[in-house]
């Protein structure tokens, strides 16, 4: 799965110290906000943030065409390779893209782990590998609008896990946030009707093993460089894969071989640019125009496989996106009020 730029904004101002702010996600090169850099530089050199909203959501419009295109070539692909092997070749591009950070001697050498150790690195692999592996077989069987439509709720997952993992405060507001999303996910699934598709519950586990790496990636910001992070999920997903994909391997065509690059490229190329747009602008100014991947899910996917997405998706879709808007919001008024306080916790955030 591509992971939406819109669910980097739950973790954006996650609390865990103040007045500091620290970084947060999305990585897919999965963890753009851990490369969103503080008002000064960040150690280790990480580029100064700097103010300029108009170019950041430029840069988030143009991800969204990549991880657009990421998906509706992982569906693609679908029809005639096993999700397993979609996958595996995604992150050996991945992988390969990332092997400047795993030669020693190279200038961007990022094997050393600084304090967070191994165990959580490679659990953070695996949390995105799942991720991307149960959204590529939900793809099989769901348009793609669907299922995309339906990752957007991974925010509404964070809200909750931030409680046991980040121990945050979650005030009745993003409560009601989080259950409009989760209804706007059961309009799109509509259980015990007709249309009810068993794989629709497939992008929703996807959805929740993105919101655990996005956690995962919150306990680590500040403690181990972006790069570091990157190199070690390319590797735990490149050898998880490596031992599953002899189990269902259908040798490729070079077309679909070249289609699985294509894959691996884009949501490589769509994710560092996410992370170049959080330097020039909030999570809660951009999220409002990440929402833009699913009209390009959409258009390609009635271009390339005639697929029209229904009213019952449009309107599931539409309460996903407002909570999710709602959310970086609240986030905003939180972080502000934070600041402000120096550490006190509002409560109504």
């Amino acid at each position: 799965m591509t992971p939406p730029p819109a669910a980097a904004a739950r973790l954006d101002s996650a609390h865990l110290s103040l007045p500091e702010k620290k970084p947060a996600v999305v990585a897919r090169l999965d963890n753009a906000p851990l490369l969103r850099s503080e008002e000064k530089s960040a150690p280790g050199g990480a580029p100064a943030r700097a103010d300029r909203p108009f170019k950041g959501i430029a840069l988030i419009l143009l991800s969204t065409t990549f991880l657009g295109v990421s998906d509706v070539t992982a569906k693609y692909l679908s029809a005639s390779l096993p999700s397993i092997e979609i996958a595996w070749v995604r992150f050996l591009v991945f992988a390969l893209i990332m092997v400047p950070a795993m030669v020693p001697g190279s200038p961007l050498f990022a094997m050393r782990i600084n304090s967070v150790g191994l165990p959580l690195m490679l659990m953070r692999g695996a949390a995105l590998l799942g991720s991307s592996l149960f959204f590529i077989t939900g793809l099989r069987y769901l348009p793609i609008a669907e299922a995309s439509a339906t990752g957007f709720v991974a925010p509404l997952f964070v809200t909750a896990l931030s409680i046991v993992f980040l121990s945050e405060k979650v005030g009745v507001r993003r409560w009601i946030a989080t259950a409009t999303g989760l209804l706007g996910v059961l309009i799109i699934l509509r259980p015990g009707s007709g249309a009810f598709h068993a794989a629709a519950f497939l992008p929703i586990i996807s959805a929740l093993a993105w919101a655990a790496t996005l956690i995962m990636t919150r306990m680590m910001s500040g403690k181990e460089h972006a790069i570091t992070i990157m190199t070690y999920s390319s590797i735990a997903g490149v050898a998880i894969l490596s031992v599953l994909v002899p189990f269902v391997w259908v040798t490729p065509s070079w077309q679909s071989l070249m289609f699985g690059v294509l894959i691996g490229v884009a949501s490589t190329v769509g994710q560092w640019i996410v992370v170049l747009a959080f330097r020039y602008a909030d999570a809660s100014v951009l999220a409002p125009f990440s929402y833009t991947q699913l009209v390009w899910v959409s258009v390609l996917g009635f271009l390339i496989f005639g697929e029209v997405p229904d009213g019952w998706t449009v309107v599931g879709a539409a309460f996903i996106v407002g909570s999710g808007l709602y959310t970086a919001h609240r986030e905003r008024v939180r972080r502000s009020q934070l600041l402000t306080l120096e550490g006190e916790t509002s409560p109504n955030a």
